[in-house]
Protein backbone atom coordinates (compact mmCIF):
# COMPACT_ATOMS: atom_id res chain seq x y z
CA UNK A 1 0.00 0.00 0.00
CA UNK A 2 1.39 3.43 -0.95
CA UNK A 3 1.81 6.24 1.57
CA UNK A 4 -1.02 8.09 -0.17
CA UNK A 5 -3.41 5.13 0.00
CA UNK A 6 -2.56 4.68 3.68
CA UNK A 7 -3.16 8.37 4.37
CA UNK A 8 -6.56 8.20 2.69
CA UNK A 9 -7.48 5.09 4.66
CA UNK A 10 -6.61 6.79 7.96
CA UNK A 11 -8.56 9.92 7.05
CA UNK A 12 -11.68 7.99 6.05
CA UNK A 13 -11.52 5.96 9.24
CA UNK A 14 -11.43 9.17 11.28
CA UNK A 15 -14.90 10.10 10.06
CA UNK A 16 -16.72 7.60 12.29
CA UNK A 17 -15.14 9.01 15.44
CA UNK A 18 -15.83 12.57 14.30
CA UNK A 19 -19.50 11.78 13.75
CA UNK A 20 -19.80 10.38 17.27
CA UNK A 21 -18.59 13.50 19.11
CA UNK A 22 -19.66 17.12 19.30
CA UNK A 23 -17.69 19.91 17.65
CA UNK A 24 -18.23 22.24 20.60
CA UNK A 25 -16.77 19.61 22.91
CA UNK A 26 -13.48 19.79 21.03
CA UNK A 27 -12.92 23.31 22.37
CA UNK A 28 -12.86 21.93 25.92
CA UNK A 29 -10.28 19.26 25.12
CA UNK A 30 -8.10 21.40 22.87
CA UNK A 31 -7.17 24.68 24.60
CA UNK A 32 -5.08 25.77 21.60
CA UNK A 33 -7.78 24.96 19.07
CA UNK A 34 -8.47 28.54 18.01
CA UNK A 35 -4.78 29.36 17.60
CA UNK A 36 -4.19 26.26 15.48
CA UNK A 37 -7.26 26.62 13.31
CA UNK A 38 -7.27 30.31 12.46
CA UNK A 39 -5.19 31.68 9.60
CA UNK A 40 -4.71 35.27 8.48
CA UNK A 41 -3.61 35.90 4.91
CA UNK A 42 -3.80 38.82 2.47
CA UNK A 43 -6.54 40.61 4.40
CA UNK A 44 -8.62 37.51 5.16
CA UNK A 45 -9.19 35.96 8.59
CA UNK A 46 -10.08 32.28 8.27
CA UNK A 47 -11.59 30.40 11.23
CA UNK A 48 -11.77 26.61 10.81
CA UNK A 49 -12.34 25.79 14.47
CA UNK A 50 -16.04 25.00 13.91
CA UNK A 51 -15.12 22.13 11.59
CA UNK A 52 -15.60 18.57 12.91
CA UNK A 53 -11.93 17.63 12.96
CA UNK A 54 -9.86 17.10 16.09
CA UNK A 55 -6.19 17.96 16.42
CA UNK A 56 -5.39 14.37 15.49
CA UNK A 57 -7.64 14.60 12.43
CA UNK A 58 -5.95 17.81 11.31
CA UNK A 59 -2.57 16.09 11.60
CA UNK A 60 -3.87 13.21 9.47
CA UNK A 61 -5.20 15.65 6.88
CA UNK A 62 -1.81 17.35 6.71
CA UNK A 63 -0.19 13.93 6.32
CA UNK A 64 -2.51 13.35 3.37
CA UNK A 65 -1.43 16.64 1.80
CA UNK A 66 2.22 15.66 2.17
CA UNK A 67 1.62 12.15 0.82
CA UNK A 68 -0.13 13.66 -2.22
CA UNK A 69 2.85 16.02 -2.65
CA UNK A 70 0.81 19.20 -2.55
CA UNK A 71 4.02 21.19 -2.18
CA UNK A 72 5.53 19.60 -5.28
CA UNK A 73 2.33 20.14 -7.25
CA UNK A 74 2.29 23.77 -6.14
CA UNK A 75 5.86 24.21 -7.38
CA UNK A 76 4.93 22.70 -10.75
CA UNK A 77 1.90 24.99 -11.00
CA UNK A 78 3.91 28.15 -10.36
CA UNK A 79 6.78 26.83 -12.47
CA UNK A 80 4.56 26.69 -15.56
CA UNK A 81 4.65 22.90 -15.98
CA UNK A 82 1.94 21.13 -17.99
CA UNK A 83 -0.39 20.69 -15.00
CA UNK A 84 -3.26 20.51 -17.52
CA UNK A 85 -1.98 17.23 -18.90
CA UNK A 86 -4.95 16.29 -21.10
CA UNK A 87 -4.46 19.48 -23.14
CA UNK A 88 -0.69 19.78 -22.68
CA UNK A 89 -0.94 23.23 -21.10
CA UNK A 90 0.30 25.16 -18.12
CA UNK A 91 -2.19 26.97 -15.86
CA UNK A 92 -0.59 30.33 -15.15
CA UNK A 93 -3.37 32.65 -14.06
CA UNK A 94 -0.95 33.75 -11.31
CA UNK A 95 1.20 35.39 -13.99
CA UNK A 96 -1.72 37.65 -14.94
CA UNK A 97 -1.83 39.30 -11.53
CA UNK A 98 1.89 39.31 -10.77
CA UNK A 99 3.49 42.76 -10.50
CA UNK A 100 5.59 44.10 -13.34
CA UNK A 101 9.04 42.55 -13.46
CA UNK A 102 7.87 39.01 -12.66
CA UNK A 103 9.45 36.08 -14.46
CA UNK A 104 6.81 33.43 -15.17
CA UNK A 105 7.35 30.73 -17.78
CA UNK A 106 4.73 28.51 -19.46
CA UNK A 107 6.26 25.20 -20.56
CA UNK A 108 9.63 26.95 -20.52
CA UNK A 109 8.51 29.96 -22.57
CA UNK A 110 8.83 33.35 -20.80
CA UNK A 111 5.41 35.01 -20.63
CA UNK A 112 5.62 37.89 -18.16
CA UNK A 113 6.69 40.51 -20.71
CA UNK A 114 3.71 39.62 -22.91
CA UNK A 115 1.39 39.75 -19.90
CA UNK A 116 2.63 43.24 -19.03
CA UNK A 117 2.21 44.47 -22.61
CA UNK A 118 -1.36 43.16 -22.81
CA UNK A 119 -2.17 44.56 -19.38
CA UNK A 120 -0.86 47.99 -20.44
CA UNK A 121 -3.01 47.91 -23.59
CA UNK A 122 -6.08 47.01 -21.51
CA UNK A 123 -5.43 49.79 -18.99
CA UNK A 124 -4.67 52.37 -21.69
CA UNK A 125 -7.94 51.55 -23.45
CA UNK A 126 -9.87 51.53 -20.17
CA UNK A 127 -8.41 54.89 -19.19
CA UNK A 128 -9.19 56.42 -22.58
CA UNK A 129 -12.81 55.28 -22.47
CA UNK A 130 -13.30 56.27 -18.84
CA UNK A 131 -11.81 59.75 -19.30
CA UNK A 132 -13.83 60.47 -22.44
CA UNK A 133 -10.74 60.62 -24.62
CA UNK A 134 -12.00 57.63 -26.58
CA UNK A 135 -15.53 58.50 -27.74
CA UNK A 136 -18.20 56.89 -29.86
CA UNK A 137 -18.75 57.26 -33.59
CA UNK A 138 -20.87 60.40 -33.14
CA UNK A 139 -18.40 62.04 -30.78
CA UNK A 140 -20.36 61.34 -27.61
CA UNK A 141 -18.70 59.75 -24.56
CA UNK A 142 -19.25 56.09 -23.71
CA UNK A 143 -21.71 55.68 -20.86
CA UNK A 144 -22.57 51.96 -21.09
CA UNK A 145 -20.86 48.65 -21.76
CA UNK A 146 -22.52 45.39 -22.79
CA UNK A 147 -20.25 42.45 -21.90
CA UNK A 148 -21.13 39.32 -23.89
CA UNK A 149 -19.60 36.02 -22.80
CA UNK A 150 -20.53 32.79 -21.07
CA UNK A 151 -19.02 30.51 -18.44
CA UNK A 152 -15.59 31.72 -17.41
CA UNK A 153 -16.04 34.73 -19.69
CA UNK A 154 -18.99 35.83 -17.56
CA UNK A 155 -18.95 34.53 -13.97
CA UNK A 156 -15.72 36.22 -12.84
CA UNK A 157 -16.29 39.67 -14.36
CA UNK A 158 -19.92 39.66 -13.22
CA UNK A 159 -18.86 38.83 -9.64
CA UNK A 160 -16.18 41.54 -9.63
CA UNK A 161 -18.58 44.16 -10.98
CA UNK A 162 -21.35 43.36 -8.50
CA UNK A 163 -18.88 43.34 -5.60
CA UNK A 164 -17.10 46.61 -6.39
CA UNK A 165 -19.46 48.78 -8.44
CA UNK A 166 -20.38 52.26 -7.27
CA UNK A 167 -24.04 52.84 -6.36
CA UNK A 168 -24.40 55.19 -9.34
CA UNK A 169 -21.57 54.32 -11.73
CA UNK A 170 -20.42 56.80 -14.36
CA UNK A 171 -20.31 53.94 -16.85
CA UNK A 172 -23.01 51.29 -16.63
CA UNK A 173 -22.00 47.67 -17.20
CA UNK A 174 -24.51 45.03 -18.27
CA UNK A 175 -23.82 41.34 -18.84
CA UNK A 176 -25.23 38.88 -21.37
CA UNK A 177 -24.49 35.15 -21.09
CA UNK A 178 -27.63 33.13 -21.78
CA UNK A 179 -28.64 32.49 -25.37
CA UNK A 180 -32.22 32.99 -24.17
CA UNK A 181 -33.22 36.13 -26.14
CA UNK A 182 -34.70 37.64 -23.00
CA UNK A 183 -31.26 38.39 -21.57
CA UNK A 184 -29.88 40.29 -24.59
CA UNK A 185 -33.19 42.15 -24.91
CA UNK A 186 -33.02 43.28 -21.29
CA UNK A 187 -29.34 44.20 -21.58
CA UNK A 188 -29.89 46.47 -24.57
CA UNK A 189 -33.14 47.99 -23.34
CA UNK A 190 -32.89 51.72 -22.72
CA UNK A 191 -29.32 52.05 -23.98
CA UNK A 192 -28.21 54.48 -26.67
CA UNK A 193 -25.98 52.84 -29.31
CA UNK A 194 -24.06 56.11 -29.67
CA UNK A 195 -22.93 55.82 -26.04
CA UNK A 196 -22.48 52.03 -25.80
CA UNK A 197 -19.57 49.67 -26.36
CA UNK A 198 -20.27 45.98 -26.98
CA UNK A 199 -17.47 43.76 -25.64
CA UNK A 200 -17.54 40.21 -27.03
CA UNK A 201 -15.49 37.74 -24.97
CA UNK A 202 -14.76 34.41 -26.63
CA UNK A 203 -11.37 32.75 -26.90
CA UNK A 204 -12.22 31.04 -30.21
CA UNK A 205 -14.89 33.51 -31.35
CA UNK A 206 -17.07 30.50 -32.14
CA UNK A 207 -18.94 29.88 -28.84
CA UNK A 208 -22.53 29.32 -29.95
CA UNK A 209 -24.32 31.31 -27.23
CA UNK A 210 -21.85 34.18 -27.26
CA UNK A 211 -21.83 34.59 -31.02
CA UNK A 212 -25.63 34.45 -31.26
CA UNK A 213 -25.85 37.31 -28.78
CA UNK A 214 -22.97 39.17 -30.45
CA UNK A 215 -24.77 39.15 -33.80
CA UNK A 216 -27.90 40.61 -32.17
CA UNK A 217 -25.85 43.33 -30.46
CA UNK A 218 -23.89 44.13 -33.62
CA UNK A 219 -27.14 44.45 -35.61
CA UNK A 220 -28.51 46.75 -32.89
CA UNK A 221 -25.43 48.97 -33.19
CA UNK A 222 -25.61 49.04 -36.99
CA UNK A 223 -29.31 49.86 -37.01
CA UNK A 224 -28.75 52.68 -34.57
CA UNK A 225 -25.53 54.14 -35.93
CA UNK A 226 -25.12 53.02 -39.51
CA UNK A 227 -21.61 53.76 -40.77
CA UNK A 228 -19.12 53.73 -37.92
CA UNK A 229 -21.17 51.31 -35.81
CA UNK A 230 -18.42 48.71 -35.81
CA UNK A 231 -16.12 51.11 -33.95
CA UNK A 232 -18.36 50.34 -30.98
CA UNK A 233 -17.35 46.66 -31.10
CA UNK A 234 -14.57 45.34 -28.86
CA UNK A 235 -13.34 41.74 -28.69
CA UNK A 236 -11.41 39.68 -26.16
CA UNK A 237 -10.22 36.69 -28.14
CA UNK A 238 -7.25 34.77 -29.48
CA UNK A 239 -8.94 34.47 -32.88
CA UNK A 240 -7.85 37.80 -34.39
CA UNK A 241 -8.99 36.87 -37.90
CA UNK A 242 -12.47 35.80 -36.81
CA UNK A 243 -12.95 38.91 -34.65
CA UNK A 244 -11.90 41.18 -37.51
CA UNK A 245 -14.15 39.33 -39.95
CA UNK A 246 -16.99 39.96 -37.50
CA UNK A 247 -16.32 43.69 -37.75
CA UNK A 248 -14.17 44.42 -34.71
CA UNK A 249 -11.37 46.94 -35.43
CA UNK A 250 -7.94 45.30 -35.06
CA UNK A 251 -6.84 47.81 -32.40
CA UNK A 252 -9.86 46.89 -30.28
CA UNK A 253 -9.07 43.19 -30.01
CA UNK A 254 -7.35 42.07 -26.79
CA UNK A 255 -5.87 38.61 -26.51
CA UNK A 256 -4.94 36.03 -23.91
CA UNK A 257 -3.06 32.76 -24.09
CA UNK A 258 -4.19 29.13 -23.92
CA UNK A 259 -2.65 28.74 -20.46
CA UNK A 260 -5.43 30.97 -19.15
CA UNK A 261 -8.37 28.71 -18.28
CA UNK A 262 -11.81 30.26 -18.66
CA UNK A 263 -12.78 30.02 -14.99
CA UNK A 264 -9.41 31.52 -14.01
CA UNK A 265 -9.49 34.30 -16.62
CA UNK A 266 -10.99 37.33 -14.86
CA UNK A 267 -7.43 38.55 -14.23
CA UNK A 268 -6.71 38.72 -17.97
CA UNK A 269 -8.13 40.89 -20.74
CA UNK A 270 -11.39 39.05 -20.01
CA UNK A 271 -11.70 41.61 -17.20
CA UNK A 272 -11.55 44.51 -19.68
CA UNK A 273 -15.15 45.57 -19.06
CA UNK A 274 -14.47 45.77 -15.32
CA UNK A 275 -11.24 47.69 -15.92
CA UNK A 276 -13.23 50.26 -17.90
CA UNK A 277 -16.29 50.53 -15.67
CA UNK A 278 -14.44 50.36 -12.34
CA UNK A 279 -11.31 52.14 -13.52
CA UNK A 280 -7.78 50.80 -14.05
CA UNK A 281 -6.68 51.64 -10.49
CA UNK A 282 -9.44 49.50 -8.99
CA UNK A 283 -8.58 46.63 -11.31
CA UNK A 284 -4.88 46.94 -10.45
CA UNK A 285 -5.78 46.66 -6.77
CA UNK A 286 -7.82 43.52 -7.52
CA UNK A 287 -4.75 42.02 -9.19
CA UNK A 288 -2.57 43.01 -6.25
CA UNK A 289 -4.88 41.18 -3.85
CA UNK A 290 -4.70 38.04 -5.95
CA UNK A 291 -0.90 38.32 -6.06
CA UNK A 292 -0.76 38.67 -2.28
CA UNK A 293 -2.68 35.40 -1.88
CA UNK A 294 -0.37 33.78 -4.44
CA UNK A 295 2.64 34.75 -2.31
CA UNK A 296 0.98 33.37 0.83
CA UNK A 297 0.02 30.10 -0.89
CA UNK A 298 3.52 29.68 -2.26
CA UNK A 299 5.41 30.51 0.93
CA UNK A 300 3.31 29.57 3.98
CA UNK A 301 3.82 26.14 5.59
CA UNK A 302 0.92 23.76 5.02
CA UNK A 303 -0.44 24.02 8.56
CA UNK A 304 -0.65 27.83 8.29
CA UNK A 305 -1.61 28.00 4.63
CA UNK A 306 -5.13 29.37 4.07
CA UNK A 307 -5.92 27.64 0.74
CA UNK A 308 -4.44 24.34 1.95
CA UNK A 309 -6.25 24.34 5.28
CA UNK A 310 -9.57 25.34 3.70
CA UNK A 311 -9.17 22.56 1.15
CA UNK A 312 -8.37 20.01 3.86
CA UNK A 313 -11.44 21.06 5.88
CA UNK A 314 -13.63 20.61 2.81
CA UNK A 315 -12.02 17.26 1.95
CA UNK A 316 -12.49 16.04 5.52
CA UNK A 317 -16.22 16.70 5.21
CA UNK A 318 -16.47 15.30 1.69
CA UNK A 319 -14.42 12.15 2.12
CA UNK A 320 -14.23 11.32 5.82
CA UNK A 321 -17.79 12.41 6.67
CA UNK A 322 -19.44 11.60 3.31
CA UNK A 323 -20.99 15.06 2.90
CA UNK A 324 -21.38 15.79 -0.83
CA UNK A 325 -22.97 19.26 -0.61
CA UNK A 326 -21.70 22.59 0.76
CA UNK A 327 -23.43 25.94 1.21
CA UNK A 328 -21.62 29.22 0.60
CA UNK A 329 -23.29 32.12 2.39
CA UNK A 330 -21.71 35.58 2.21
CA UNK A 331 -23.23 38.01 4.67
CA UNK A 332 -22.58 40.75 2.13
CA UNK A 333 -25.09 41.54 -0.59
CA UNK A 334 -22.25 42.60 -2.87
CA UNK A 335 -20.93 39.01 -2.77
CA UNK A 336 -24.25 37.36 -3.56
CA UNK A 337 -22.82 35.97 -6.83
CA UNK A 338 -19.94 34.21 -5.08
CA UNK A 339 -21.71 30.84 -4.98
CA UNK A 340 -22.44 31.10 -8.73
CA UNK A 341 -18.76 31.76 -9.38
CA UNK A 342 -17.70 28.87 -7.15
CA UNK A 343 -20.11 26.48 -8.83
CA UNK A 344 -18.07 26.78 -12.00
CA UNK A 345 -14.68 27.09 -10.32
CA UNK A 346 -15.07 24.03 -8.11
CA UNK A 347 -17.57 21.81 -9.91
CA UNK A 348 -16.15 22.26 -13.39
CA UNK A 349 -12.58 21.95 -12.13
CA UNK A 350 -13.00 18.90 -9.92
CA UNK A 351 -16.27 17.33 -11.02
CA UNK A 352 -14.36 14.38 -12.44
CA UNK A 353 -14.61 10.60 -12.14
CA UNK A 354 -11.31 9.90 -13.87
CA UNK A 355 -7.85 10.68 -12.58
CA UNK A 356 -5.32 12.73 -14.52
CA UNK A 357 -3.56 9.48 -15.46
CA UNK A 358 -6.74 8.02 -16.98
CA UNK A 359 -7.59 5.64 -14.13
CA UNK A 360 -10.89 5.83 -12.23
CA UNK A 361 -10.84 7.98 -9.12
CA UNK A 362 -10.71 6.17 -5.80
CA UNK A 363 -12.32 8.97 -3.78
CA UNK A 364 -15.50 10.99 -4.10
CA UNK A 365 -14.62 14.28 -5.78
CA UNK A 366 -16.07 17.78 -6.03
CA UNK A 367 -18.63 19.00 -3.55
CA UNK A 368 -21.86 20.39 -4.99
CA UNK A 369 -22.01 24.09 -4.12
CA UNK A 370 -25.08 26.25 -3.60
CA UNK A 371 -25.80 29.47 -1.77
CA UNK A 372 -26.82 33.10 -1.79
CA UNK A 373 -26.52 36.17 0.41
CA UNK A 374 -27.35 36.18 4.10
CA UNK A 375 -29.64 37.18 5.73
CA UNK A 376 -31.96 36.33 2.83
CA UNK A 377 -31.17 32.62 2.91
CA UNK A 378 -32.07 32.35 6.58
CA UNK A 379 -35.63 32.62 5.28
CA UNK A 380 -35.03 30.02 2.57
CA UNK A 381 -32.76 27.00 2.98
CA UNK A 382 -31.46 27.49 6.52
CA UNK A 383 -34.37 25.43 7.87
CA UNK A 384 -32.81 22.48 6.03
CA UNK A 385 -29.35 23.45 7.26
CA UNK A 386 -30.40 23.44 10.91
CA UNK A 387 -32.92 20.63 11.14
CA UNK A 388 -32.76 18.64 7.92
CA UNK A 389 -31.76 14.99 7.80
CA UNK A 390 -28.49 15.75 5.98
CA UNK A 391 -25.54 17.64 7.41
CA UNK A 392 -24.52 20.39 4.99
CA UNK A 393 -21.26 22.16 5.84
CA UNK A 394 -21.15 25.89 5.17
CA UNK A 395 -18.70 28.59 4.27
CA UNK A 396 -19.91 31.74 6.01
CA UNK A 397 -18.33 35.02 4.97
CA UNK A 398 -18.68 38.43 6.58
CA UNK A 399 -17.31 41.95 6.17
CA UNK A 400 -16.68 44.03 9.28
CA UNK A 401 -17.11 47.48 7.68
CA UNK A 402 -19.59 48.23 4.92
CA UNK A 403 -18.73 50.80 2.25
CA UNK A 404 -22.43 51.62 2.01
CA UNK A 405 -22.88 53.20 5.44
CA UNK A 406 -25.71 52.47 7.89
CA UNK A 407 -23.60 51.08 10.74
CA UNK A 408 -26.66 49.84 12.63
CA UNK A 409 -27.74 47.64 9.72
CA UNK A 410 -24.20 46.34 9.36
CA UNK A 411 -24.10 45.32 13.04
CA UNK A 412 -27.39 43.44 12.60
CA UNK A 413 -25.93 41.69 9.55
CA UNK A 414 -22.78 40.67 11.45
CA UNK A 415 -24.83 39.51 14.43
CA UNK A 416 -26.78 37.19 12.15
CA UNK A 417 -23.62 35.80 10.54
CA UNK A 418 -22.07 34.97 13.91
CA UNK A 419 -25.34 33.65 15.32
CA UNK A 420 -25.96 31.27 12.43
CA UNK A 421 -22.45 29.83 12.63
CA UNK A 422 -22.85 29.34 16.37
CA UNK A 423 -26.35 27.89 16.09
CA UNK A 424 -25.27 25.43 13.41
CA UNK A 425 -22.54 24.14 15.69
CA UNK A 426 -24.09 24.17 19.19
CA UNK A 427 -27.73 23.54 18.31
CA UNK A 428 -30.33 23.37 21.09
CA UNK A 429 -30.91 20.22 23.08
CA UNK A 430 -34.31 18.71 23.74
CA UNK A 431 -33.77 19.17 27.47
CA UNK A 432 -33.29 22.91 26.96
CA UNK A 433 -36.40 23.07 24.79
CA UNK A 434 -38.50 21.18 27.33
CA UNK A 435 -37.38 23.47 30.13
CA UNK A 436 -38.28 26.55 28.09
CA UNK A 437 -41.70 25.15 27.18
CA UNK A 438 -42.43 24.33 30.82
CA UNK A 439 -41.46 27.88 31.77
CA UNK A 440 -43.96 29.11 29.16
CA UNK A 441 -46.70 27.16 30.95
CA UNK A 442 -47.34 24.37 28.42
CA UNK A 443 -48.67 21.07 29.69
CA UNK A 444 -46.78 17.81 29.31
CA UNK A 445 -48.75 16.60 26.28
CA UNK A 446 -48.02 19.83 24.43
CA UNK A 447 -44.36 19.65 25.41
CA UNK A 448 -44.06 16.08 24.15
CA UNK A 449 -45.34 17.15 20.74
CA UNK A 450 -43.42 20.43 20.40
CA UNK A 451 -40.09 19.62 22.02
CA UNK A 452 -38.75 17.33 19.26
CA UNK A 453 -39.81 19.88 16.64
CA UNK A 454 -37.95 22.70 18.35
CA UNK A 455 -34.77 20.73 19.00
CA UNK A 456 -31.67 21.59 16.96
CA UNK A 457 -29.13 18.76 16.68
CA UNK A 458 -26.15 21.07 16.14
CA UNK A 459 -22.76 19.73 15.02
CA UNK A 460 -23.29 21.36 11.62
CA UNK A 461 -19.80 22.52 10.60
CA UNK A 462 -18.81 25.84 9.09
CA UNK A 463 -15.76 27.73 7.95
CA UNK A 464 -15.86 31.44 8.72
CA UNK A 465 -14.05 33.98 6.53
CA UNK A 466 -13.92 37.52 7.91
CA UNK A 467 -12.83 40.60 5.95
CA UNK A 468 -12.24 44.06 7.38
CA UNK A 469 -13.71 45.70 4.27
CA UNK A 470 -14.65 44.54 0.80
CA UNK A 471 -11.86 46.38 -0.99
CA UNK A 472 -10.58 45.43 -4.46
CA UNK A 473 -7.48 43.93 -2.81
CA UNK A 474 -9.52 41.79 -0.45
CA UNK A 475 -11.82 40.61 -3.24
CA UNK A 476 -8.78 39.62 -5.30
CA UNK A 477 -7.36 37.68 -2.37
CA UNK A 478 -10.71 35.94 -1.78
CA UNK A 479 -11.03 34.78 -5.39
CA UNK A 480 -7.41 33.56 -5.40
CA UNK A 481 -7.99 31.76 -2.08
CA UNK A 482 -10.74 29.67 -3.65
CA UNK A 483 -8.75 29.12 -6.85
CA UNK A 484 -5.83 27.65 -4.93
CA UNK A 485 -8.13 25.72 -2.60
CA UNK A 486 -9.70 24.10 -5.65
CA UNK A 487 -6.26 23.22 -7.02
CA UNK A 488 -5.20 21.59 -3.74
CA UNK A 489 -8.36 19.47 -3.69
CA UNK A 490 -7.66 18.36 -7.25
CA UNK A 491 -4.16 17.29 -6.22
CA UNK A 492 -5.54 15.28 -3.31
CA UNK A 493 -8.10 13.53 -5.52
CA UNK A 494 -5.62 13.06 -8.36
CA UNK A 495 -7.74 14.82 -11.00
CA UNK A 496 -6.85 17.46 -13.58
CA UNK A 497 -8.48 20.64 -12.29
CA UNK A 498 -7.89 22.55 -15.53
CA UNK A 499 -9.80 20.70 -18.25
CA UNK A 500 -13.57 20.38 -18.68
CA UNK A 501 -14.43 17.58 -21.06
CA UNK A 502 -17.77 17.16 -19.35
CA UNK A 503 -19.18 20.25 -21.06
CA UNK A 504 -18.49 18.98 -24.58
CA UNK A 505 -21.06 16.23 -25.18
CA UNK A 506 -24.10 18.41 -24.52
CA UNK A 507 -22.72 21.15 -26.77
CA UNK A 508 -22.13 18.66 -29.59
CA UNK A 509 -25.63 17.22 -29.30
CA UNK A 510 -27.16 20.71 -29.13
CA UNK A 511 -25.59 21.52 -32.48
CA UNK A 512 -27.10 18.41 -34.04
CA UNK A 513 -30.53 19.01 -32.54
CA UNK A 514 -30.47 22.63 -33.71
CA UNK A 515 -30.11 21.38 -37.28
CA UNK A 516 -33.09 19.07 -36.69
CA UNK A 517 -35.17 21.98 -35.36
CA UNK A 518 -34.20 24.11 -38.36
CA UNK A 519 -35.60 21.49 -40.72
CA UNK A 520 -32.49 19.54 -41.61
CA UNK A 521 -32.36 15.81 -42.11
CA UNK A 522 -33.64 14.16 -38.96
CA UNK A 523 -31.07 12.22 -36.96
CA UNK A 524 -31.54 9.23 -34.73
CA UNK A 525 -32.32 10.13 -31.12
CA UNK A 526 -33.76 8.34 -28.15
CA UNK A 527 -37.59 8.16 -28.26
CA UNK A 528 -38.13 10.93 -25.72
CA UNK A 529 -35.78 13.40 -27.44
CA UNK A 530 -37.20 12.57 -30.86
CA UNK A 531 -40.75 13.20 -29.62
CA UNK A 532 -39.79 16.54 -28.10
CA UNK A 533 -38.09 17.62 -31.32
CA UNK A 534 -41.21 16.78 -33.31
CA UNK A 535 -43.40 18.64 -30.84
CA UNK A 536 -41.22 21.76 -31.06
CA UNK A 537 -41.09 21.61 -34.86
CA UNK A 538 -44.85 21.24 -35.03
Amino acid sequence: MSDLDAAWRRLRAAGAAAAARSISGLFDGEPDRLDRLTVEAAGLYLDLSKQPWSAKDVAMALDLARAADVEGARARLFGGAAVNGSEGRAALHMALRAPDGADFHALGEPVSAEVEATRKAVFDFARAVGSGERRGATGRPIRALVHIGIGGSDFGPRLVWEALRAPAPAIELRFVANVDPAEIAQALAGLDPAETLVIVVSKTFTTQETMANAVIARDWLRQGLGEGADSHLVAVSTALDKAQAFGVPADQIFGFRDWVGGRYSVWSSVGLSCAIALGPDVFKALLAGGAAMDAHFLEAPLEANAPVMLALAHVFNRNAMDRPVRAVVPYAQRLRLLSNFLQQLEMESNGKRTRADGRPVTQATATAVFGDAGTNVQHAFFQLMHQGTDVIPADILAVRNSADGHADSQRKLLANALAQAEALMVGRSEAEVRAALRADGLDQAQIDVLAPQKTFPGDRPSSFILMEALTPQVLGALIALYEHKTFVEGVLWGVNSFDQWGVELGKTLAGRILQDLEGGEARLHDPSTAALIERLKG
